[in-house]
């Protein structure tokens, strides 16, 4: 039984909403910046099947507002992470981030946080992240602990350690100075954990109390403001080597079939490609590449550049959402021309041969070279067989993933046309063959090669415009090995040892294979 969405009462603020099922469990989360026009909008009857089955199972939905758009974009993405609805985006590799938290004790100290698997943390205390795996916040822990001098004991000795003569730690175990100066070195690391921008405010703010504590003499307290100013220097330092040294710029590339998309991606450093992935996620309610990207890199290291095959939406949204999480800025982009449009190209064709299942590498080079909206796994071809005036036939060979499809095959006699017409004939049979298709609800090919020149090519696309077929259809003339495209005044020639040019071949031999056999038949019998 579907949700009564009449009986609750829906805000129309930005925010978050998560639906539940009957058991009180959250099965999706979802963001907008008017939450009574996008939940109403689920229970529309125009929704995907994938949609349809998750409206299917909400028993209740709950709502938190927030301010703006980008808050609810935060608060979704944390809300995820934490309970893993089943119908949102979850990337396999979630547990690559990592939340730091800073203990509920006298004298605090730095832990990486741990979780349950349900996504509850272990441990009392202030809760930071998530850090990237290999994040230039963490640098290390221990790098931290030691720029901000807090202390690693887990119980507190009488007696200062190895940790203070090395200079890690000022001994808030036994010096009453240093039992003073500790919550300050804990505020000052928890501003750095809450975000790059905090730490250039926390650095103005320390430089203006140091040249505040000069004017008054108090050159102690100067000092140690100077010293915490150089250990958040050195840490900067090394971030920005960090991002020298590990990232340059990030490739994707998306796919849709069957409600599914397909992401996969390309890492590049100094120019060679040296990581990649695929991911999958299903088009219910509002998942989709803006979402995921953002999902992505709250798990990975960010770069200044993200190249995509199409730009998602609220890209300005999502690039300033980036840069405040990377401090620096963050530019997403769809490239038009050279080597990162190539390499695009590349991640697309590796795609397209993912949704073939492993096909025949030629078909995609077809729907690259031809500019096909698919990849051609359905190919028909067409022939005329002449012998004079009185024996004129046509023939149809089809291929099912670059293989023929012999069952497939079918021979017109021609009833229309008189005269030895092969434009005209052309015509007649495809607008019979695509007639039939139509009235039994059949499956239509994703391409149909016509042997012949532009005349052929035209004569079958004014008997599919007819029908109202927008079926993509090409032609072959044998003379050359020319391929005609609709609307393209020259021809196209695809290299001759190209696997691609190869199965156009096979398949306009085979229809005239067929063509010339079913002819000699005819004339065979007439004959007798």
């Amino acid at each position: 039984m579907t949700f009564d969405i009449s009986k609750i009462h829906i805000p129309s603020n930005p925010g978050i909403y998560l639906m539940k099922d009957s058991e009180q469990k959250i099965i999706y989360i979802g963001k907008a910046k008017n939450l009574k026009n996008r939940v109403k909008s689920y229970f529309l009857k125009n929704q995907n099947y994938k949609t349809q089955k998750l409206v299917e199972n909400i028993s209740d939905i709950e709502f938190v507002l927030t301010d703006n758009e980008s808050e609810a974009f935060l608060l979704e993405s944390n809300m995820i992470k934490k309970y893993r609805p089943r119908f949102n985006i979850e990337l396999k590799d979630q547990q690559r981030y990592t939340y730091l938290r800073i203990s509920d004790e006298k004298y605090p100290r730095l832990l990486v946080a741990r979780r349950t698997r349900d996504g509850k943390f272990l441990g009392k205390g202030k809760i930071f992240g998530p850090f990237t795996r290999g994040s230039s916040k963490l640098l290390t822990i221990g790098t931290l602990r030691k720029a901000f001098q807090i202390r690693i004991c887990t119980q507190l000795p009488k007696k200062v350690c190895l940790e203070y003569h090395l200079g890690n730690c000022e001994g808030p175990c036994e010096f009453k100075e240093a039992q003073q100066q500790y919550p300050k070195h804990v505020f000052a690391l928890e501003e750095i954990l809450k975000g790059k921008n905090q730490t250039k405010i926390f650095s103005q703010k320390l430089k203006e109390e140091m040249k505040h504590a000069a004017d008054l003499q108090q050159f102690e307290r100067a000092k140690e403001i100077r010293d915490t100013l150089i250990r958040l220097d050195s840490l900067q330092t090394k971030q920005k080597m960090e991002y020298v040294d590990n990232s340059d710029e990030e490739y994707f590339g998306i796919g849709e079939q069957d409600q599914t998309v397909t992401v996969m991606n390309f890492r590049m450093i100094h120019g060679v490609i040296r990581d990649s992935d695929k991911f999958f996620f299903d088009l219910v309610g509002d998942n989709s590449f803006s979402n995921f990207l953002f999902q992505y890199y709250s798990t990975h290291k960010i770069p200044k550049f993200i190249l995509v095959s199409e730009l998602p939406e609220n890209t300005k949204l999502l690039e300033s959402l980036l840069s405040d999480q990377s401090g620096f800025s963050v530019q997403i982009q769809c490239p038009q021309k050279g080597k990162r449009k190539e390499i695009i190209k590349l991640i697309l064709k590796n795609i397209n041969l993912i949704h073939s299942k492993g096909g025949d590498p030629s078909l995609m080079d077809l729907k690259e070279l031809l500019g096909l909206p698919n990849v051609p796994k359905i190919i028909e071809c067409f022939d005329i067989s002449n012998h004079g005036e009185d024996f004129a036939v046509g023939s149809m060979s089809r291929f099912v993933d670059g293989i023929p499809n012999k069952s497939g095959y079918r021979k017109f006699k021609i009833k229309t046309v008189s005269g030895r017409d092969d434009f005209a004939m052309i015509g007649e049979i495809i607008k019979r063959r695509y007639f039939r298709l139509l009235e039994e609800d059949s499956q239509l090919p994703d391409l149909i090669v016509i042997d012949g020149g532009k005349g052929q090519l035209n004569a079958a696309l004014k008997s599919l415009q007819s029908l109202g077929l927008k079926t993509p259809c090409i032609s072959l003339a044998k003379e050359n090995e020319e391929v005609f495209l609709p609307n393209k005044k020259n021809p196209i020639l695809i290299p001759k040892n190209k696997g691609s040019l190869q199965i156009l071949q096979h398949a306009r031999d085979e229809t005239h294979r067929f063509g010339v056999t079913f002819n000699r038949a005819i004339r065979k019998n007439q004959i007798k």
